[in-house]
């Protein structure tokens, strides 16, 4: 028995709630997400007005927003089937009709909505604290691209949580990951000042296309279509993952070893 195609939004809508309400809990998701946006902003904005370019003090804020929201999704959907295991649901949810997929993706959402937190933080501590003024050249746009941004990068999640899976040190590379991403992204550094042989990594990261789009809302310029961009790798990366997680599924089935590998 399989679930109802009619009932998967209300399947992910409560998944998401779910695990928002799960991780505003844990001690440890607190802390990243409400010390490290503060702490990258502060950076940042420092930064910027010892730079040449003190009146980008804004889109440094949503820069360092970005960093906040990439980090909680690194960690959290990067774990995300080996904390079900822990927690020792994981048997249970393969068990269940519902696809793991749909199961999984509400984690890899749900982690970007807690990071999005840290988008509102930099820039509210650049307010308060710094006066960076909120001269959004795209305010309707901004709003609109930053649940897109949220809805890619939670895609991309899914991909991980597929594929670390399979990774005996997925921790480890967990942390190495999570500042060349800012790097090739362009978050805060200009992707130009790289070597060209990194143009090609930057061009397939959802990162890349949600930044240009926030940015683009912030300054000026075209938002609707590095936003499309990045939506578009995001389904790419959700077909991708499905086709990874049936095959580790089905592994493990096979080989009666689901809770170990």
């Amino acid at each position: 028995m399989r679930i109802a195609a009619r009932r998967i939004p209300r399947l992910l809508a409560v998944g998401v709630r779910t695990h928002v309400t799960y991780m505003s809990r844990s001690p440890l998701e607190v802390a990243f997400a409400v010390l490290l946006p503060v702490i990258y902003a502060t950076l940042a904005t420092y930064l910027f007005q010892a730079g040449t370019h003190p009146r980008r003090l804004l889109e440094a804020a949503v820069g360092a927003g970005l960093m906040g929201i990439w980090t909680s999704v690194l960690f959290g959907s990067g774990a995300a089937v080996q904390n079900q295991r822990w927690l020792g649901t994981l048997e249970t949810l393969v068990a269940s009709p519902t696809p793991l997929a749909l199961i999984l993706l509400p984690v890899s959402v749900a982690t970007a909505v807690i990071g999005t937190y840290a988008l509102v933080a930099t820039v509210l501590w650049g307010v308060l604290l710094f006066a960076v003024p909120l001269d959004f050249a795209h305010p309707l746009l901004f709003l609109a691209a930053l649940p897109g941004c949220v809805l890619s990068m939670g895609m991309m999640g899914l991909l991980m949580a597929s594929t670390f899976v399979l990774l005996r040190h997925a921790h480890a590379l967990t942390n190495a990951l999570e500042a060349p991403v800012w790097l090739l992204s362009g978050v805060l550094t200009p992707m130009s000042v790289l070597p060209d042989w990194t143009t090609p990594l930057s061009a397939v990261l959802p990162t890349t296309w949600g930044a240009r789009a926030l940015r683009a809302a912030t300054s000026g310029g075209d938002v609707l279509g590095p936003l499309a961009v990045g939506l578009g790798l995001g389904a790419l990366y959700c077909v991708v993952a499905v086709v990874l997680l049936g095959r580790v599924e089905g592994r493990a089935r096979r080989a009666a070893t689901l809770a170990l590998s």
